[in-house]
């Protein structure tokens, strides 16, 4: 597994080791033991996925304390611009943004902290989309950020007449306008 360093140290973008062969291919995704000596020490408690069509723009979505997650994100099919904002008080990256392609063909996966904020948007036809969290998910303690608020001013790779969003991710505060609950330590 290589470990790809971003502007914030603590997101990271995790490349496997791929093995090709006439039948197909084969990688190791996930090992905590190998994970928590390369990256930091998690424990994954629950796996999510979804599926969505081209222009699917999903978050900026968090967990608020003491319900907050980590996340490592993957794409099984398709090919999505995979996005962690940094909500962390205090900190020198505070309101900065990763962005990075994950594919089903580079098998990218990215790492975002507990204390970002975290979306994607599909620039392929479909993409199944698998994360892995560190935490529950509790209802009670969701949180986001506009999709577009323009002190971010992420560009998600989409034409704007392209952009779908539910209902809910078409409301969200901008940043300035949320009292974010993390502190930076």
């Amino acid at each position: 597994m290589d470990i790809i360093k971003t502007m914030i140290p603590e997101v990271v973008l995790l490349e496997p080791k791929v093995y090709h062969d006439d039948r197909g291919y084969f990688f190791e995704a996930f090992s905590e033991a190998v994970f928590s000596s390369l990256v930091t020490p998690v424990h994954f408690v629950q796996d999510n996925e979804s599926r969505s069509s081209y222009g699917v723009v999903r978050g900026l979505h968090f967990q608020k304390p003491p319900h907050a997650q980590a996340k490592l994100v993957r794409v099984v099919k398709g090919r999505v611009l995979d996005v962690a904002v940094d909500l962390r008080r205090g900190s020198p990256t505070y309101g900065k943004h990763i962005a990075a392609e994950l594919s089903e063909e580079n098998h990218r996966m990215l790492f975002i902290p507990r204390g970002f904020a975290h979306g994607f948007s599909v620039l392929s036809p479909e993409a199944i989309f698998q994360y892995k969290c560190d935490s529950y998910y509790a209802p009670q303690s969701e949180g986001a950020v506009a999709w577009d608020d323009p002190m971010l001013a992420i560009d998600w790779r989409l034409p704007s007449q392209d952009i779908i969003l539910s209902p809910r991710d078409a409301r969200h505060p901008y940043l300035s306008d949320l009292d974010t609950p993390f502190i930076y330590e």
